[in-house]
């Protein structure tokens, strides 16, 4: 028996129930790579079923995770983020954490697939919402800052990954200045992205899965899009069965 021929595109759900999924659908559209992407917006578990890969857009976190358990897509979520690539942006980066703080009272679901502490809002509120130039580790042309965008944006407060777990790669970080007063562990020195203070990690990935604190997919750049499909995704189709169509 003849094996099948690869496939000529990459499926990328993007959890579409609350927050910023269009935007993230026109960043996808934007790429031109070997292997046509094709985008599935995930409202049911049959629509997870078809993807290769998953993007938790940003929103409002506490409001996602109840729509998607009203939809039945916790748990699905929750086997699908443990053999494939799971992308968490701001919200999706709290639902992607394996612990919490500032969660809202009757608590906050979570997937789990990292293992981090984040904390929700932990930038403050709207109107402490701010916008830096990030040096990313793995981007195409990675000398040119990535414009971040931070809007009530979650923070990394605690690496804990068991020895069992995939390292951690730390991606970028931000200038320990612009934390707030509250968030500063470590006294801001000549490397004011001190590694010793995990408050300054603004994305980073573990194993198949991709986090970032901020919002990629609300810039005009679409290298982090490109990034999660090549360096996530991709690789695991060479191993992996195709999705049904």
């Amino acid at each position: 028996m003849q094996p099948s021929p690869p496939r000529d595109h990459v499926t990328v759900g993007i959890l579409a129930l609350q927050g910023a999924f269009a935007e993230h659908q026109v960043m996808l559209q934007k790429l031109s790579l070997k292997r046509r992407v094709v985008v599935v917006l995930v409202r049911q578990q049959e629509d997870l079923d078809k993807c290769d890969c998953l993007i938790i857009p940003g929103g409002e976190s506490t409001t996602i995770a109840l729509l998607a358990r009203l939809a039945g897509l916790l748990e699905p979520m929750r086997e699908f983020l443990k053999t494939k690539p799971v992308w968490g942006t701001c919200a999706g980066a709290i639902l992607l954490a394996r612990w919490v703080e500032g969660a809202k009272k009757g608590g906050q679901e979570l997937l789990g697939g990292i293992s981090i502490t984040i904390e929700r809002n932990g930038f403050g509120s709207q109107v402490e919402s701010f916008e830096a130039p990030l040096e990313v580790e793995g981007l195409r042309e990675s000398n040119c800052a990535f414009h971040g965008i931070f809007i009530r944006a979650p923070v990394v407060i605690g690496l804990s990954p068991s020895p069992t777990d995939p390292p951690i790669q730390i991606l970028s970080r931000i200038s320990a200045s612009l934390l707030p007063a509250s968030q500063t562990v470590v006294p801001i020195d000549e490397d004011d992205t001190d590694p010793r203070d995990p408050r300054t990690i603004v994305a980073l990935r573990q194993g198949l899965h991709l986090l970032t604190t901020f919002h990629p997919e609300l810039t005009k750049d679409h290298r982090f899009h490109e990034y999660f499909v090549q360096e996530c995704v991709l690789p695991t189709l060479s191993i992996s069965s195709p999705p049904p169509e």
